[in-house]
């Protein structure tokens, strides 16, 4: 077999055993967390050894959680992926999106994470998670902005997203409709935010007089393709 062959059959094989190994502990998190005990369970379910547990999530319930958040983006993915953007508004497929993120997960699982994540030396990750998810919103949408929007964009939807997560965590209202309304509002903020700053931008006066912050969002470039995204790294 070819070394190219074997090496790609070494990495589905590692990602199917990741695979597993997530899948099994998404039953014992409810119970033990996102923690040492669940990565052990689980590698015991999938007939793993602990070593390859650790190998693969290295620490612990924290890569096991962040993993968990990275297949809750592939599944948005998919779904902005299988529906017809075009036949909706922006505003529309940024609320589509969001709540696309929002449903494939499962609310005890994130609320565990959110325990985690809460903790003082897991904060940079959670922000990471967050900007990563924004920016596959961003970019799965045909976000084209080269400047300083491509960082404050990215930099809104994150703080839209955490905030709408810690709403529909408490939310017990029936299909979670009082989540959905408050998303609403704050995609129609956000909006009101975008209008202000073309107001800005198209105005010399107001450019001259309270376009500062903006005149420095517009000196900004975007990361290139060979460096790691403000939030995380592109791999």
């Amino acid at each position: 077999m070819p070394a190219t062959d074997s090496a790609n059959t070494d990495s589905a094989k590692t990602a199917n055993a990741a695979d597993g190994i997530l899948d099994a502990a998404l039953d014992h998190v409810p119970f033990d967390g996102w923690s040492e005990a669940t990565l052990t369970a689980a590698a015991e379910d999938q007939g793993q050894t602990l070593a390859m547990a650790k190998a693969l999530f290295p620490r612990g319930g924290l890569d096991l959680a962040l993993a968990y958040h990275r297949r809750g983006d592939a599944q948005m993915l998919a779904a902005l992926t299988a529906a017809d953007l075009d036949a909706m508004r922006y505003r529309a497929r940024v609320i589509f999106a969001l709540r696309a993120r929002l449903e494939a997960a499962d609310r005890e699982l994130v609320r565990r994470a959110a325990t985690l994540m809460a903790l003082p030396q897991n904060a940079p990750e959670a922000a990471r998670a967050m900007w990563n998810t924004a920016d596959a919103i961003w970019t799965a949408l045909g976000d084209t902005s080269e400047d300083g929007n491509w960082y404050s964009k990215r930099a809104i939807l994150s703080a839209v997203y955490s905030s709408t997560v810690l709403y529909w965590l408490g939310d017990d209202s029936e299909d979670q409709a009082d989540t959905w309304d408050f998303l609403d509002r704050r995609i129609e903020n956000v909006m009101q935010f975008e209008q202000s700053k073309a107001r800005i931008k198209a105005s010399p006066v107001l450019r001259n007089t309270i376009g500062l912050p903006f005149k420095l969002l517009e000196s900004l470039r975007k990361p290139a393709e060979s460096e790691p995204l403000p939030g995380g790294s592109r791999s």
